[in-house]
């Protein structure tokens, strides 16, 4: 009989194939998700398998109530943050979470990281957002799920729209990215990590000329220019096909 979630498990294994290949992660560090909204199901790595062993019938199937449904492995140690962020935003197929170096770097820093450049501004049109450390008393309850609502509460108390901002540092912990599908999270991965690095450079740089100072952010024209040229209801970036 078919694999009702082969699709999900083929495309989840592909992502996580891609992380160590684009320096994103080490050992078993990091994981990605692929969800189908219609079953109400999503395929995550397996917590503990390194990469170079995965398979698609190693994915494990998990509801959106944080249930495995399919698999012989236990799934990820970060499945509920997964099942939070899919249960409340209907509109993303994949999830993505690494402790890449840069990325982890400013949010160990407890830092947003600045819109420098227009290599940043082609992908967001504002900083990337580092919600808090956890308060104790999340850290201390059901942890995992607590990071998904952590995330969830700082997008709904900041005004900010998941669609637009595919991408978050938690403070004193790492990167999550999401999209449309999970190809599309890993990619926000590893924008993120060049983003990272690049602001990272850039106040390195400009510490070496003005000390007591953090460098400019790039001016609002650019980034209006350069988001909207991408995004926008006009926007000219690309062909107007898959070719």
């Amino acid at each position: 009989m078919m694999d009702p979630f082969q699709r999900i498990r083929e495309e989840a294994y592909e992502a996580n194939r891609q992380l160590p290949g684009l320096g994103l992660v080490k050992f078993t560090f990091g994981n990605a998700s692929a969800a189908d909204h219609t079953q109400r199901v999503f395929a995550i790595k397996p917590s503990g398998v390194s990469y170079e062993k995965l398979s698609p019938d190693k994915m494990v199937v998990v509801n959106f109530e944080g249930q495995v449904v399919s698999g012989h492995l236990r799934p990820s140690s970060d499945t509920l943050t997964h099942a939070v962020l899919y249960s409340h935003w209907p509109d993303i197929g994949g999830i993505v979470h690494t402790h890449s170096t840069y990325a982890t770097a400013w949010a160990q820093a407890l830092r947003d990281i600045p819109i420098y450049g227009t290599t940043h501004a082609d992908h967001l049109p504002v900083d990337v957002p580092c919600a808090p450390p956890m308060a104790d008393d999340m850290i201390q309850g059901n942890y995992e799920y607590q990071t998904g609502m952590q995330i969830i509460q700082y997008f709904q108390e900041h005004g900010l729209d998941y669609h637009q901002i595919p991408m978050i540092l938690v403070g004193g912990h790492a990167p999550f990215t999401w999209g449309t599908t999970v190809e599309k999270a890993v990619y926000h991965s590893a924008i993120l990590e060049e983003m990272a690095f690049m602001a990272y450079l850039t106040e390195q740089i400009h510490c070496r000329v003005n000390p007591s100072a953090l460098p400019p952010r790039l001016k609002s024209a650019l980034i209006e220019k350069h988001y909207e040229r991408k995004h926008g209801s006009q926007a000219y970036y690309g062909q107007d096909t898959n070719d």
